[in-house]
């Protein structure tokens, strides 16, 4: 397949950017002639992954982690459609959280990342695409490849994308769930999936998931396919700081799901509202563009993904 890499020089730590002659000569041997570019800035990768595949690029690369492979999705569709549904998506994981990549199994080693590219092996990939409230009031409308969430999830990715991650993704996002926690009060929300019954209840929070972990490595939807066609909704209600510290392997095994604060659904179309007045955020692949409401819609297929 033509393939361009959209790459993010930041990523790694900076190490993507400064050894790029190394990793651009391997890729090369592997895969033989690409085009690439790097990203400069706030959904760069979007607009240079629909500029590639306009150019007749069939497989488009995000080299970077979360933040990266969200923009090139983001990059895969134009005025609300998809520019080419058989090109595919593929990933060479170099980000610091890494959630996309858990739900695969995948490693950050380069090697096998080139494997995955080299092969004409492809999956069908849903798609989420969000509406919501952006941070200058008006209607904005983003595509997630991994999970969209409400609730101190949001404060955390504020908090997160705010600090250092010098000490590695895992620890920055523990730390600033534990500062969340302190300072967090969970806002009583209005949820109604696939357009039925209203449910009104104070949440700490609801992740809207196509892949099974966000938070760098928190399992909060252990059944989630992301070729299935469905959301699988995970709400945490009722849980406290305490909660958190002495329970938190349970996050991250996914037992979390058995605890009486864990309610679980599926379904095609998600949407939520504040019902106490309260400003909700609302975090997408470890983004904050806005706030409630949102409504969130599965988009099967949409694109295919290297496997």
């Amino acid at each position: 397949m033509k393939t361009f890499l959209v790459v993010n020089p930041r990523s790694a730590g900076g190490a993507t950017g400064k050894r790029w002659a190394e990793l651009s000569a391997k890729v090369s041997r592997a895969l033989g002639e690409f085009g690439h570019e790097f990203t400069s800035g706030a959904m760069d990768a979007a607009r240079i992954a629909r500029r590639a595949l306009q150019d007749g690029y069939e497989c488009v690369v995000a080299v970077g982690g979360d933040g990266t492979i969200n923009e090139v999705v983001n990059g895969f569709f134009h005025e609300g459609k998809a520019l080419n549904p058989n090109a595919a998506l593929g990933v060479i994981p170099r980000g610091t959280g890494g959630d996309f990549r858990r739900a695969f199994g995948w490693d950050l080693e380069l090697d096998a990342a080139l494997t995955r590219l080299r092969t004409e092996k492809t999956e069908p990939f849903d798609v989420g695409l969000v509406e919501f409230i952006n941070h200058e009031g008006k209607q904005d409308r983003r595509y997630y490849a991994n999970i969209a969430s409400l609730g101190v999830s949001a404060f955390v990715a504020n908090e997160v994308n705010k600090s250092s991650k010098s000490l590695g993704g895992n620890t920055a996002f523990v730390w600033g769930t534990v500062k969340g926690m302190f300072r967090f009060d969970p806002p009583t929300v209005k949820l109604k999936a696939n357009g039925g019954d209203e449910m009104v209840l104070p949440v700490n929070v609801v992740a809207v998931a196509n892949g099974r972990y966000f938070g760098s490595g928190m399992n909060v939807a252990p059944d989630a396919l992301t070729y299935d066609g469905l959301f699988d909704v995970t709400i945490w209600s009722g849980y406290t700081l305490s909660t958190f510290l002495f329970k938190s392997k349970g996050v991250y095994s996914g037992e979390h799901v058995t605890w009486k604060g864990t309610k679980r659904l599926q379904c095609h179309s998600f949407e939520a509202e504040s019902a106490d007045g309260r400003e909700v955020l609302i975090e997408v692949d470890g983004e904050v563009p806005g706030r409630l409401p949102a409504k969130m819609t599965v988009l099967p297929g949409a694109i295919r993904l290297k496997v």
